[in-house]
């Protein structure tokens, strides 16, 4: 049964080193609010290796059933059921969380989505809460590696609106929704998690 589920090889791969980062960020009780859950490989894989955690997975209007399945046989006491997000819709159906986490997100979403979902996450993380913000980036504007390069060139073609963004100006709208760029730490496959802060 558990083979007709949706399936990333890229999450299979990453799921184990972005644990190893979460580990040590989202060391307290409370709820994890998850951006674009998508196949529901990292949901299900956080949540059973962090049980201190309320796993709360969400995902755009058109995508959030593809995980249901996996979410609902995993049968995790603290992974919530899945709930329709669209960042550029307001209010969110999550107004509180302790923590955010995202992966491969920033890269697909329009610009403008990326900003209007910096604004929601200022509104419902708390004093101390963490966004980790996982994926390819740029820096100054540049590609990390020829591999990201040649994606960032698929994405555009694919759809006008996606491509690899700049740390930079990401930092600028996480600071304009009140967060900070604490961490940023090297991952596999040319990825990178940003750890963005809420301040007092």
């Amino acid at each position: 049964m558990s083979t007709h589920l949706p399936f990333s090889q890229a999450c299979e791969n990453n799921k184990g080193p972005i644990l190893d980062r979460l580990r040590d960020i989202f060391t307290e009780p409370g709820t994890v609010l998850e951006i674009g859950t998508g196949t529901g490989q990292h949901a299900e894989h956080f949540a059973a290796a962090l049980p201190h955690l309320q796993w709360q997975p969400t995902d755009h209007p058109r995508a959030a059933h593809l995980a249901v399945a996996r979410l609902e046989q995993a049968l995790l006491p603290n992974l919530l059921p899945m709930l329709e997000l669209d960042v550029a819709t307001t209010p969110w159906p999550v107004q509180t969380a302790h923590w955010v986490f995202s992966a491969n997100t920033a890269h697909i979403m329009a610009w403008e989505e990326v900003e209007k979902m910096f604004q929601g996450i200022g509104t419902c993380l708390p004093a101390g809460g963490a966004f980790c913000l996982y994926g390819p980036f740029r820096h100054q504007g540049e590609f990390t590696s020829e591999s990201n390069r040649v994606f960032d060139q698929s994405l555009k073609d694919n759809a006008s609106h996606m491509g690899i963004r700049d740390i930079e100006a990401l930092s600028e709208l996480a600071e304009a929704a009140g967060l900070a760029l604490r961490d940023d730490h090297l991952m596999p496959a040319n990825n990178e998690l940003l750890v963005f802060v809420r301040g007092g």
